[in-house]
């Protein structure tokens, strides 16, 4: 059995129906780890390396997928084709230790058996630019907000939040 991995429940039942017998599809439900909600999570000493965690909500899905990884004979992360959508297939690689020799990035822009037949023709290894730059965006957002919210809990109101975008209009 080969595992594909996407982000959407919907999308797993839709590409589950074109992928036929010798495919399993299931999805993460979105991002399954970030940065901590209670502390900074932002090495700022070590080249600003981010501290992910496992987020609660993605705790049951990571085991699920775990068990369904362990059964595979090859792991297809099918996520979106974005810098988050890399992220989450890197995370999900990471998360759970998944061998690169048995694991493959796939994408495709429209949902279609012709376009996942395509995809499943032209796998690829995650792309770690655009991972990096999703972790770029998530480290600035969080260093931002980290030190512009409370300022802004003491000029405005208490729990206002700022960040990366929202300052800017501030």
């Amino acid at each position: 059995m080969r595992l594909i991995i996407v982000e959407s429940p919907k999308k797993a039942r839709t590409l589950g129906s074109f992928a036929g017998t010798g495919y399993r599809v299931i999805a993460t439900m979105g991002h399954v780890r970030d940065l901590p909600g209670k502390r900074l999570g932002v090495d700022v000493g070590n080249g600003f390396a981010p501290e992910y965690e496992v987020l609660d909500r993605a705790k049951r899905t990571l085991a699920s997928i775990r068990g369904a990884a362990r059964g595979a004979e090859f792991i297809l992360l099918a996520t979106d084709p974005d810098r988050e959508g890399e992220a989450i297939a890197w995370h999900v690689a990471e998360a759970l230790g998944l061998s690169p020799v048995r694991t493959a990035r796939i994408v495709f822009h429209e949902i279609s058996e012709r376009a996942l037949r395509q995809a499943l023709a032209t796998p690829r290894a995650i792309d770690q630019s655009l991972v990096d730059a999703q972790q770029a965006r998530r480290v600035l957002d969080r260093l931002v907000g980290y030190g512009v919210s409370p300022l802004l809990w003491r000029a405005v109101a208490r729990g206002t939040s700022g960040g990366r975008v929202q300052s800017v209009a501030l």
